[in-house]
């Protein structure tokens, strides 16, 4: 993963990073930070669910909120396993947009950039990772874990511990 930011660059990518993205347009530099940064973050949740059983994991307090609206939103919507189109086209964005927004003001960032596995079987890689706001990682992460099929990770990773010992 990236080497860690002092607390000057960290200090100073915050800030960047809390800008308008129309204060940047396409700064390369504003593009390294927040790949830095998305990059950090499914690293730690990665970390997360591989040391502690998904199942017991709180995301947000409103995560009840998050999962009864998804839920009710996309209930046939498979996560174990994502479609990018079920993101991505233009009838999933049209589907997805009120359902973002409804979290705004609730959930802080909620249409920050970050990035979701597609396969939930699977680590973090450029094959298994597209990028979603914030609200859609939440939203299908809790999915994930209430639902046990982030379990697969925390039991393979508690094997390989337990092999190791």
């Amino acid at each position: 993963m990236a080497a860690a930011l002092g607390p000057g660059e960290a200090a100073a990518a915050a800030h960047a990073l809390s800008l308008p993205a129309e204060a940047y347009g396409n700064d390369p530099n504003v593009e390294m930070l927040w790949a830095m940064r998305a990059s950090q973050h499914a690293e730690v949740y990665f970390n997360l669910i591989s040391s502690v059983d998904p199942k017991f994991l709180t995301l947000t307090k409103v995560d009840e909120q998050i999962y009864g609206e998804f839920r009710k939103a996309f209930g046939g919507l498979r996560v174990d396993v994502l479609d990018p189109e079920d993101l991505k086209s233009e009838p999933a964005k049209e589907k997805w947009r009120p359902f973002c927004l409804q979290f705004e003001g609730v959930v802080e960032d909620f249409n920050y950039g970050t990035l979701l596995r597609l396969d939930c079987r699977g680590g973090y890689s450029p094959e298994n990772t597209i990028f979603a706001t914030r609200i859609q990682f939440f939203a299908i992460e809790i999915a994930r874990n209430r639902e046990g099929h982030n379990s697969t990770i925390y039991n393979s990773s508690q094997q390989q511990r337990g092999d190791s010992k």
